[in-house]
């Protein structure tokens, strides 16, 4: 069986790339396929593969403003060669679902969002003020023609696998196809539960406007709470002018600095809405809680401190005694409802409140069930089905 991989671009490991990385182990002597490669940004499993990048790598200033050729992205996907391959996974969040795979592939597409810069997270890209007048007006002029592409190309994939419910439900939305899920991986065995906790939050998180780190910058600022940010990106001059004197920007870290980060916090931070979200895995797989927006992926992995809710029409955070949990109820984190400094605000100081209920052993156990070697043989499962023809 000979495979490729295809993948939008790799220029820093996050979740998208932790996946990918599964893939790479699952398929050692697989090409890959990208958009732009940023030489020694991703993991080594990545980087020992042949790697094959689209014309976006020659152009200027490519490295640092990729993310700028976004309306030529169809075009540069579509332009890679590929084949005499049997299988073709594509891992997506915005253009590699479009390869053309060559005749007699199977395309099996592990999607993380349909093209998420032109559909439900348009305004956090486009608008707010985060991006030049230029680039606002760009965006407008080639909305509608990359949605048209974006539905257009899902007819070369054979069978969707969604990271989550939430993404599944936007892949039936947009393309009218239904997908299965497989959640992404965490690396479970490389952590452990941290019985001890040091008096400052967590952060970590690409410098992307949809993450909302400005909420918990501007909630720790209120406070007076510590706060550790782990990563960097197009926001961080922004963020960090943001930032008071109880906020340390550290960028991005190797593995074991981010793995001894997550033990030696009281809790995560997790505000913004994500399509799945790997980073509250890797903190509860630590032991520690999450608090985070209660909406998308994070619906799918943290399960709230109480099972009542405390007024969620005014967008507080879900809090209550733990006794209001039915038996065998695990708490990992705390909700808010609304991504908003008060609503944020009102969760730490929930979390704050209620600290002692949460126990470290359980946070992790609860995340066993997205172990990484579960995650790889799952997608085998597929990939086999989609080979022989009996994917469902």
């Amino acid at each position: 069986m000979k495979v490729a991989i295809v993948h939008d671009w790799l220029t820093g490991m996050r979740g998208g790339e932790r996946c990918l990385e599964a893939f790479c182990e699952l398929f050692p002597e697989a090409d890959l396929y990208t958009l732009l490669h940023l030489q020694g940004s991703v993991s080594p499993i990545i980087e020992r593969h042949r790697i094959t990048t689209s014309f976006i790598q020659s152009m200027p200033l490519a490295a640092r403003y990729y993310r700028y050729y976004l309306p030529l992205f169809p075009l540069a996907i579509e332009r890679l060669q590929l084949e005499s391959y049997d299988l073709i996974l594509s891992s997506s969040h915005c253009a590699a679902k479009g390869i053309r795979p060559p005749a007699g592939a199977k395309h099996l597409c592990y999607i993380h969002a349909p093209m998420r810069y032109v559909w439900d997270q348009f305004d956090n890209y486009a608008g707010g003020g985060r991006s030049g007048l230029v680039a606002r007006l760009g965006m407008g002029v080639f909305r509608e023609r990359l949605q048209a592409w974006d539905v257009a190309s899902a007819a070369r994939v054979d069978e969707f696998v969604a990271n989550s419910h939430n993404i599944a439900a936007k892949v039936q939305r947009y393309y009218g196809r239904p997908a299965a899920v497989v959640h992404p991986p965490v690396d479970w065995h490389a952590f452990e539960a941290a019985q001890q906790s040091e008096d400052f939050y967590l952060m970590v998180t690409a410098f992307a406007p949809y993450k909302r780190v400005d909420l918990a910058i501007q909630a720790c600022n209120l406070m007076k709470r510590r706060l550790k940010i782990i990563g960097k990106g197009q926001e961080e001059s922004r963020l960090r002018t943001l930032a008071g004197p109880t906020i340390e920007c550290l960028g991005w870290q190797p593995d074991d600095v981010v793995r001894d980060h997550y033990a030696r916090c009281q809790a995560l931070i997790f505000p913004g809405e994500e399509d799945f979200g790997i980073v509250p895995l890797e903190a509860m797989a630590c032991g520690k809680p999450v608090i985070a927006f209660g909406r998308g992926g994070a619906l799918e992995t943290v399960s709230p401190l109480a099972a009542g809710v405390s007024g969620e029409e005014g967008g507080s955070s879900r809090v209550a005694h733990a006794d209001t949990n039915p038996p065998g109820h695990v708490a990992t984190g705390v909700f808010f409802f609304e991504q908003t400094t008060a609503s944020l605000v009102e969760a730490l100081e929930a979390f704050e409140h209620h600290r002692a209920e949460f126990d470290p052993q359980s946070i992790r156990t609860h995340v066993a069930v997205f172990d990484r070697r579960l995650f790889k043989e799952r997608i085998k499962a597929f990939a086999m089905r989609a080979l022989t023809g009996t994917a469902s």
